[in-house]
This record gives C-alpha cells, sequence and structure tokens, in this order.
C-alpha cells in the first residue's frame, strides 16, 4: 500500500513536466507531492516528509505568482528557504537529510525566476538528481521512478518547447 501512494504520486508528476504553463506545472506537482509527503511520512522519512509539506505550500502560493504581488516578493521566497532550513535542523537524520533540502533550495530559487527554463534547470541539475538519492535510500521505489521520469520529462519538455522559448517573458506563470 505505501508503494502504490508512490505510483499515484509518479502520475501526477509525469503530467506536470508536460505543461508548459508554470501553473499547471505547480498544481501537479502539488498533487505529487501530496501523495509523496503521505508516503514518507508513513516509511519514517520525517525529513523528506516536512520538506514536501513546505513545497506543497509553495507550489499552491505560485500558482497565484501573478496575482499577488506579495508572493512575487523576495521576502516571500526567504521565508520559504528560512521554512526550509528550520524543517532541515529540526528533523536531522543525519547526512541523508541534506538531500531534500538542497532539493528544496535549488528549486526554491529557481521558481522565484518566473522562468521556465530555469525552473526546469534547476529541478535538472539538483532537485531532481537529489530526491533521486533521498528516494532510492529511504526505499521509495514510486519515488526513484519519479525522479528518473521527470529527468526524462523534462529533457522532453526542452526539447518539445524549445529550450530557448521557455527563457522568453511569455513563458511564465
Amino acid at each position: 500500500m505505501i508503494q502504490a501512494i508512490g505510483f499515484v504520486g509518479v502520475l501526477f508528476f509525469i503530467i506536470s513536466y508536460q505543461i508548459k504553463s508554470n501553473k499547471m506545472l505547480f498544481l501537479m506537482q502539488l498533487l505529487g507531492t501530496a501523495m509523496f509527503c503521505s508516503q514518507f511520512m508513513l516509511l519514517g522519512a520525517f525529513s523528506g516528509a516536512a520538506n514536501l509539506i513546505g513545497i506543497m505550500v509553495r507550489n499552491a502560493l505560485l500558482m497565484k505568482y501573478r496575482d499577488w504581488a506579495w508572493i512575487r516578493s523576495k521576502w516571500t521566497e526567504i521565508v520559504f528557504l528560512v521554512f526550509f532550513t528550520a524543517a532541515f535542523i529540526l528533523t536531522w537524520q543525519g547526512p541523508l537529510s541534506l538531500l531534500p533540502y538542497a532539493a528544496v533550495v535549488s528549486t526554491t530559487i529557481a521558481y522565484w525566476t518566473d522562468n521556465a527554463q530555469k525552473i526546469r534547470l534547476g529541478n535538472l541539475v539538483c532537485g531532481s538528481p537529489c530526491w533521486l538519492i533521498y528516494d532510492a535510500m529511504i526505499g521509495s521505489i514510486g519515488g526513484v521512478l519519479n525522479e528518473a521520469i521527470t529527468l526524462g520529462s523534462i529533457i522532453v519538455s526542452i526539447w518539445r518547447y524549445g529550450w530557448k522559448k521557455m527563457g522568453s517573458s511569455d513563458s511564465g506563470f
């Protein structure tokens, strides 16, 4: 049952990188993250689960990035970075806790750029690789599958939409 929860999360993430709109990308990732948060709690991976709770709130707010000026503020980004740092400290489970922390810090910084190119790059070079290793270490089969597929899906989206076009001003939320 615990592994099945992760596989449901995988489906949401597969969909997320095939959508051009960052707003919908965040919605699909929010749903996938909720599945993995539940799975991580059941696996006893509290460091990862705490970071996933922050990711759910972050992504829900980022869906309103263009509507609410306070979300675009660097201060809002800093609040999330402080939350992730606190979660990292409070749920420390050894050096393994560094992986979800590095993933959420790098993707949070990328997401606040409002640039599809940078968002995908942040996930491609740091976010997904860190989660992939973490998932393997905690025994989340769905998590490993998800990150492997996510890495491939990011590459497909870059090919599909074009790298330069993703960096344009109309690529945002």
